[in-house]
């Protein structure tokens, strides 16, 4: 699982409720959440995101509430991976559950800089800056959990698997 985009970095303690506000939560449309999102941070942030763009945040991102909105409109605005100094522990859950690549990094996410080229590479942990030839390390992502991501997050691996399994 190899993903690269532009990085489009937001700060520290960043609640469900700044990546998508309650008043957008009457639909479960990924691209209707999509249009929202980060909408509680600042309105139109959404706008300058391009499909396959990576999103940067810091200490505890997707703290508050546990609403799986959140990841899905991440996932909606065309965003598949998050790297973080560290996650909400219910986020985390969430955003894998939803589909979405969730990667801790610890301090070394100040090696990236809003609007920079970086490259994820989730069964090895590396991170590759490539504006500025930087590389992060962070534990790879297991295998069971990438063949979860794949298959668009928890409900559809089940559904894969149950067929799978009863023909």
């Amino acid at each position: 699982m190899r993903y690269a985009g532009t990085a489009h970095k937001v700060g520290d303690h960043i609640d469900t409720d700044a990546i998508i506000p309650a008043r957008f939560l009457v639909t479960t449309d990924a691209q209707k959440l999509g249009e929202n999102c980060m909408e509680g941070l600042e309105h139109g942030w959404v706008a300058r995101v391009k499909s396959g763009d990576i999103m940067v945040g810091g200490r505890n991102f997707g703290c508050g509430s546990s609403r799986e909105h959140a990841p899905i409109a991440i996932l909606g605005a065309g965003m598949p991976v998050v790297v973080a100094h560290s996650f909400a522990r219910i986020f985390y859950r969430n955003g894998f559950n939803m589909g979405l690549l969730l990667l801790e990094v610890g301090d070394d996410v100040d090696k990236i800089a809003d609007g920079d080229d970086i490259e994820v590479d989730a069964a090895s942990g590396v991170i590759t800056n490539r504006t500025t030839g930087a590389t992060i390390t962070c534990a790879p992502v297991p295998q069971s959990m990438r063949e979860l991501l794949d298959t668009g997050g928890l409900v559809p691996y089940v559904r894969a698997r149950l067929e799978r399994e009863n023909g």
